[in-house]
């Protein structure tokens, strides 16, 4: 399997940098799907309700002041009144699963069941999504040949470059806009008493964050983030991330983009070799 780093015209506007700003909005669906035992957890269902519920509005908020729009992954339409908001704010909506399950706990079959799934119930709000995140960031061969069958622009679930690349899937390549651990916020700020997160300054996060989109803007290259209201959405994170945006405005020419604007701006490669 071989990547190949894309071309990009330069970006719009001048910009030095494609900065994506990206939401799971998982909600209850990440701990439902991983077992009915979960059902059970009230304290952990309410904390995963409070993204879409309450975090999810302040996000929306920021973004709107700012005039920024983003990329939100949505496990299918669990929350319809978020999906609407999302919506309305003129954000693009991605493909996050349907039941938030694990592509590497299941085969060809049950995979293709809940891309079905999930595009099925984005349809209802009018949503055909162009990209795919898959949850807890695991990919399978089959799910890259599914995603190219399915017709899927872009998929953001691998890492094996900071700079968007063609990766191969099924009869054609696929468009990776690869995020990274160390850019999201649930392994600073995601605790739960099953899934122990470090509960990091924010601080930390926040100068790690800014030197990444440094290191961006020198390389002229796309840079994505990856967060979730049910963590960032808490009222000092939120202080973080306006001062993290505000930041990058200070210090050159961003553009904020969705996945899809970044995408469509890639040149496909110009030859590929035979895909497997």
């Amino acid at each position: 399997m071989v990547d190949t780093p894309a071309v990009f015209p330069a970006w719009p506007g001048g910009a030095e940098v494609a900065v994506a700003l990206t939401f799971d909005v998982d909600g209850e669906a990440a701990w439902l799907g991983e077992g009915p035992q979960n059902g059970r957890r009230l304290t952990l269902l309410s904390q995963s309700r409070f993204g879409p519920e309450r975090g999810l509005g302040r996000i929306l908020d920021l973004l709107a002041e700012l005039d920024i729009r983003a990329t939100f992954y949505v496990p299918a339409d669990h929350h319809p009144d978020a999906m609407t908001a999302i919506l309305a704010g003129g954000h693009e909506v991605g493909h996050h699963g349907y039941l938030h399950l694990s592509t590497d706990d299941l085969d060809a079959g049950a995979q293709h069941a809940e891309l079905e799934a999930g595009l099925t119930a984005l349809a209802r709000h009018g949503v055909r999504p162009a990209g795919y995140r898959s949850p807890g960031w695991e990919l399978s061969p089959e799910t890259l040949a599914l995603l190219t069958e399915l017709e899927f622009s872009y998929d953001s679930s691998l890492m094996a470059d900071d700079r968007p690349y063609w990766q191969a899937s099924g009869t054609r390549p696929l468009l990776e806009l690869p995020g990274h651990w160390s850019l999201c916020d649930w392994p600073y700020f995601g605790w739960t008493p099953y899934h122990g997160g470090l509960l990091a300054d924010p601080a930390a996060v926040e100068r790690i964050w800014l030197e990444e989109f440094e290191s961006a803007r020198q390389e002229h290259r796309a840079v994505t983030y990856t967060m979730h209201p049910e963590a960032v959405g808490r009222g000092y994170l939120m202080r973080m991330l306006r001062r993290v945006i505000t930041g990058m405005l200070g210090r050159g020419r961003p553009w904020f983009a969705t996945h899809a604007q970044i995408a469509a701006l890639a040149n496909e490669p110009a030859a590929s070799p035979p895909l497997d």
